[in-house]
């Protein structure tokens, strides 16, 4: 593809101090911030906003009136530089809030290859890894971890420190309170356990091997009584060899201070998992 120059509307408001890349199109009535640098093929839509100490990867799309770089919603932030770190070809929709970090040269990132549908928020310190899907209306709190290849459902709801490990599904108007396993399906207010994601892995081309690795240590995990620490150390002496059993001992091994969420945490049975291999 042949990339021309910085397309700007004329009613669009660019700081002369801002960085455009080559083929970098700002749309009618966008407002483009000094501090800011956009990457080559991105896309700005109408009225969007990308403001504060914000950089944007190559062929992103930023659609309407979506807040890019704009300052947390934390009482602690005092107007220090903080930033917003935005990778290669990622769709952020409309009216998505994306704020920077709340402490002098934190950051807010999100990684590459991202879909973030309309209304979804973003909060402070977050930290988003790469093709991850976040649908309509999906809050964070500050300091929220999501890995790669996870799904979060519509009008979920993340509390602050809580870390979604990869390839997990979150269903729906979930209530996350603690971190959600690689690989793990959950859903409801609070959010509960049900077991392995084993229609997302076969989407990513997971082998079965590896799926029925997974499916053992879940059930280590989910069904043998055990308290968390010996049940990691059961896996631990499985010599499984799949990258994703190490996926799952490193999430494991790095609890945040919000606790692993494991069983069901509304009736205390054990999570369930899918027959299919």
């Amino acid at each position: 593809m042949t990339l021309t120059p910085v397309k700007t509307h004329p009613t669009a408001i660019v700081h002369p101090g801002a960085q455009l890349g080559v083929g970098v199109e700002i749309g009618p009535y966008a407002v483009i911030g000094e501090n800011v640098t956009i990457g080559d093929g991105t896309w700005v839509g109408p009225h969007a906003i990308v403001e504060g100490w914000t950089t944007i990867g190559r062929n992103c799309k930023i659609f309407p009136s979506a807040c890019v770089g704009l300052p947390p919603q934390d009482m602690r932030y005092k107007g220090d530089r903080s930033w917003v770190h935005v990778g290669d070809d990622n769709m952020i929709r409309e009216f998505v809030t994306v704020h920077r970090a709340y402490e002098l040269d934190g950051e807010t990132r999100i990684g590459h290859r991202n879909l973030i549908m309309a209304y979804a928020h973003i909060a402070h310190n977050c930290i988003l890894g790469s093709d991850i899907t976040i649908a309509n209306l999906v809050t964070m709190a500050g300091h929220v971890e999501i890995h790669d290849q996870a799904v979060i459902g519509g009008m979920a709801g993340i509390l602050q420190f809580v870390r979604v490990g990869r390839l997990a599904m979150v269903g729906g108007l979930a209530r996350v309170i603690k971190d959600i396993l690689p690989y793990a399906t959950v859903a409801g207010q609070p959010a509960r356990n049900y077991g392995l994601n084993v229609r997302g892995l076969k989407r990513r081309n997971i082998g079965v091997e590896a799926r029925r690795e997974l499916k053992s240590a879940f059930r280590v995990l989910t069904g043998s009584g055990l308290p968390l620490p010996a049940a990691t150390a059961e896996i631990q002496k499985g010599h499984w060899t799949s990258p994703e059993i190490q996926t799952l001992l490193a999430f494991l091994e790095n609890p945040s201070k919000m606790g692993i969420l494991i069983r069901d945490s509304k009736s205390g049975r054990r999570a369930r998992h899918e027959d299919e291999d």
